[in-house]
């Protein structure tokens, strides 16, 4: 019995001395998955204020000559507020796709700048944690990037077009509105000044007067008992039909003077004219490759849109290359602070441009093909992030 005892002792020894290493090699490998969760987490978190700090101030810096135009139509013009904030909110998407590409930049040199200036990349890195792993979260973010900015592209800008027509008519319509039912002068659009008696009671009365000199060779007076507005959004004008009324103008010759009785007439005015842009209409992937059929791809104007076609897709990859070539940047530009951070980026951003616009020079000019002065800024850039994790890795 005794020795059952000791056999048993023995198998007890055994087993409790291969399950030890086995626990605590367990234990060890989830503390490394939690700890890596927790960088996770943390770079990521890094991320998020530079980000939508530099996003909000790029769209400031955007919008401002927009902001003053909506606060002129707001406060001189007497546009309603809600038509301002919806204004503002429809010329957004199409900030946004420009700025969340230089954002994402700059909260990555940012995050990684600030990281590596309070040595704490260097602890994250002595946990046997590489620079490829620490990007994992930047890929995270610069996915999150790109896909906005996709999105926008793709969908956000197209409808902010359609509707930025829609609404500038509207606006458009209510200033001249606004103009007809004050007993002053007004001016609905440039060179356009029109005049609604007022009989002292509050209402508009009787006659309209307009000084029409859009065509400064042919200046013109018009004067009618009754008027209305109209509204044709199908090709972006805004009519007003005079009634029982007069036309004063002035001849190309200085000595001779016409005078013109209408029963209707219908002064248009164009959005174009507004101050307002109007709305080009992109054409579709067909019709440039027509056009450029036709002209045996000699058409320099075919030749940009198609290379605009083509930056659909390109300009939001350049937004996943930019967060990732952060990473670097930062690391190297450490002292450079937030403020550094904005400026370096900035910096990086205007270089992508410097080279969009010379290779759009180059697909005018018949030496690259559009898909290639489109690509060719991401393929140099890409090249760049490349090298610089390669040569960061080796510290």
């Amino acid at each position: 019995m005794s020795s059952n005892s000791l056999t048993l002792r023995n198998r007890s020894a055994v087993y409790t001395g291969r399950q030890v290493p086995y626990s605590v090699g367990y234990t060890r490998s989830s503390d490394a998955v939690i700890l890596r969760t927790l960088l996770d987490r943390y770079i990521f978190s890094e991320l998020l204020s530079p980000f939508g700090l530099s996003l909000g101030a790029l769209c400031f810096v955007m919008l401002t000559r927009e902001l003053l135009r909506l606060v002129e139509l707001l406060v001189s013009k007497g546009v309603g507020l809600w038509a301002v904030i919806k204004v503002f909110s429809i010329l957004l998407p199409s900030f946004l796709v420009l700025t969340l590409p230089i954002a994402g930049i700059i909260a990555s040199i940012t995050a990684f700048g600030r990281l590596s200036y309070d040595k704490e990349l260097v602890a994250m890195r002595a946990a046997g944690l590489s620079l490829f792993r620490l990007t994992q979260p930047v890929l995270l973010f610069a996915v999150f990037v790109f896909s906005l900015t996709l999105w926008l592209a793709q969908w956000g800008q197209p409808w902010s077009s359609m509707n930025l027509k829609k609404v500038a008519l509207n606006l458009l319509r209510d200033q001249l509105v606004l103009a007809l039912e004050h007993g002053t002068f007004n001016e609905p659009m440039p060179k356009l000044t029109i005049y609604v008696p007022d009989d002292g009671s509050g209402r508009p009365s009787k006659g309209i007067f307009i000084s029409d000199e859009r065509d400064p060779a042919a200046p013109r007076v018009i004067v009618a008992e009754h008027y209305d507005v109209l509204l044709d959004s199908a090709h972006d004008l805004v009519s007003l039909r005079l009634l029982s009324g007069v036309i004063h103008n002035r001849p190309y010759q200085t000595d001779q003077y016409e005078q013109i009785a209408f029963a209707t007439y219908d002064l248009r005015l164009n959005l174009s004219q507004s101050g307002y842009a109007a709305v080009e209409e992109r054409p579709t992937y067909e019709t440039i490759l027509a056009r450029l059929t036709e002209s045996r791809w000699t058409d320099t104007q075919a030749l940009r849109r198609l290379m605009e076609h083509y930056k659909d897709l390109a300009f939001p990859t350049a937004s996943l290359v930019f967060c990732l070539l952060g990473v670097p940047v930062g690391i190297v530009s450490k002292r450079s602070g937030r403020i550094g951070g904005f400026a370096v980026g900035v910096l990086i951003v205007v270089v992508y441009y410097v080279l969009n616009v010379a290779c759009e020079f180059l697909v005018t000019t018949l030496m690259i093909p559009p898909f290639a002065g489109a690509w060719l800024p991401n393929g140099l850039f890409a090249a760049i992030t490349l090298y610089a994790f390669w040569t960061m890795s080796r510290h």
